[in-house]
């Protein structure tokens, strides 16, 4: 009989081993848990955006003010009835420049005539409202 329970207490043993310490036991399950509301946060989120992008995309089909907004943004497109103003800022003459033109005689203007960096499509959209 003593036999029979030092079996059965070294099987309680090694199944409680198991169920504690082992790669398969609580740890694992505790972090399979955590990993399953990582991803219900994250569905969450993309459900949340996918309803946007619906809605972007209904207001795409049926509304035309949308469709404006986006030609305006996007593509730097002016209405019929509008008038595009665009509005050149002339590059800032540097200190090298008119330096090397009044040693030579000259009035202190640069030689460039257009500026160097012009304006970007946002701000073309801006000064045409």
């Amino acid at each position: 009989m003593r036999l029979f329970a030092a079996i059965l207490l070294m099987a309680l043993l090694a199944l409680q081993y198991r169920l504690w310490l082992s790669d398969d036991g609580v740890r694992e399950v505790r972090r399979l848990e955590n990993a399953v509301v990582a991803q219900e946060r994250e569905n969450d989120g993309l459900t949340a955006r996918n309803a946007q992008l619906a809605a972007e995309v209904e207001n795409l089909k049926k509304g035309l003010d949308a469709v404006e907004e986006r030609a305006r943004s996007d593509l730097g497109m002016v209405g019929a009835n509008e008038t595009f103003y665009q509005v050149v800022i002339p590059a800032p003459e540097s200190r090298t420049d008119v330096a090397d033109t009044a040693a030579a005689g000259g009035t202190g203007a640069t030689t460039e005539s257009l500026p160097r960096d012009p304006l970007s499509r946002s701000s073309q959209h801006a000064a045409a409202r």
